[in-house]
């Protein structure tokens, strides 16, 4: 932010910003106004100011509560061409005083945003300067997709048709002379009213652009939630010698082979491996801690009980899976036959949709003890997502 007098660079041309951050945000929950709070790393005001500085705003004037100067200088300390003013007791009194101020460098074009809006998208700048060579005044606007009630002390009275009405977004932008004659001469409740409507009342025609859902108000404690997903990652991989006189069990399959695979239990080793990845996204250890192949309970098992037990303690710990990828290496026998079924098969046995599964093959070409059809190989990746924290929005 630069002190003392401001170049006149938004003169014929260009355009400049006001934004309106005189509020005090209470409903956010936050220890001071919600513009000066931290969000995604940095001051909400601050956000909005980077963004019209980057879109071209060639002077944007913030309008902050009386008393704020240091914390707004803080949150917008090293952007150039930033004039704080103390706002009014209504938005409507601040965006006068803001648009006030600017009257010496007379831009041709003005910007009026909430600070409480922290994302503008570059485009639905261009289509509102775009509106300015026709009208006084334009606005980004969004349809009304909910149906709507008209409430008589809490109850439905009366409906609304939706499709003649517009949820209005910020900014909004205006020709400068005809926004500031159209504040200077609003006579209306003050806490009525945003800048379009001042516009209107004073005559002036103000277009529609398509807005966007980004440009959201950050309005309550929630919208500041934001602690990440608590998302983990798990490996398993495990190898099975092939043995004649054994049934090969793969993927929770019985499948049709010369050799079975050899093992304590059935020794699906695609079945193992994905045990082995959902313990290790949750830091339960491995198949042999749960399932020790000294145990005689456990000969000949089939896996499938495996993998319910790793899912269940995957819930237990409070996640849910949100995906397996499967890869089996052989040789023989061909696992394309068998792919969708083994996905199907998998994705019963961990309680998920089959789109949360994928089970792939490849080869060693030739090399190496699958190479020879020695044995078969498996490895599988898991992932969970907490249930018990709350998402970012």
């Amino acid at each position: 932010m630069t002190d003392g007098p401001i170049p006149n660079t938004a003169g014929k041309g260009g355009f400049a910003a006001v934004i309106v951050a005189a509020g005090q945000g209470l409903r956010a929950g936050q220890p001071l106004p919600k513009q000066f709070a931290v969000w995604h790393g940095k001051p909400v005001l601050r956000h909005s100011v980077e963004a019209l500085a980057a879109a071209g705003a060639r002077l944007i004037v913030v309008a902050i509560p009386e008393d704020a100067d240091d914390v707004a200088a803080a949150a917008l300390s090293g952007i150039a061409h930033v004039r704080l003013v103390t706002g009014g007791d209504t938005r409507q009194a601040s965006v006068a005083n803001a648009l006030a101020s600017l009257e010496g460098e007379a831009p041709e074009f003005v910007l009026i945003h909430d600070a409480a809006r922290p994302h503008i998208p570059v485009d639905v700048i261009e289509r509102l300067l775009g509106a300015l060579t026709d009208f006084s005044g334009a606005i980004p606007v969004l349809p009304v997709v909910d149906s709507l009630s008209v409430d008589a002390n809490g109850l439905m009275s009366g409906s609304a048709d939706r499709d003649q009405l517009r949820r209005v977004q910020t900014p909004q932008a205006f020709r400068f002379a005809d926004i500031l004659a159209a504040h200077r001469a609003w006579n209306a409740d003050h806490a009525a009213g945003d800048d379009a409507q001042v516009a209107a009342a004073s005559g002036y025609e103000v277009a529609h652009v398509t807005g966007d859902e980004v440009l959201r108000k950050l309005t309550f404690a929630e919208d500041f939630m934001t602690d990440l997903p608590d998302i983990r990652t798990g490996m398993g991989y495990d190898v099975h010698r092939l043995a004649a006189g054994e049934e090969l069990w793969l993927g929770g399959l019985l499948i049709a082979h010369d050799r079975g695979l050899a093992g304590h239990s059935d020794a699906d080793v695609a079945l193992h491996a994905v045990v082995d990845a959902l313990l290790g996204a949750i830091g339960e250890g491995d198949i042999g801690q749960h399932f020790p192949p000294s145990d005689p309970q456990w000969k000949g098992a089939n896996s499938a009980q495996f993998v319910e037990h790793a899912a269940h303690l995957v819930a237990a710990a409070g996640f849910r899976i949100s995906n397996v990828d499967l890869t089996i290496v052989c040789e023989a026998p061909k696992i394309g036959p068998h792919r969708a079924a083994m996905r199907q098969k998998l994705a019963e046995l961990l309680g998920v949709d089959t789109s949360r599964v994928n089970v792939k093959a490849t080869t060693t070409e030739k090399l190496g003890f699958a190479g020879r059809e020695e044995g078969i190989a498996a490895q599988a990746i898991a992932t969970v997502v907490a249930t018990d924290r709350k998402f970012e929005r």
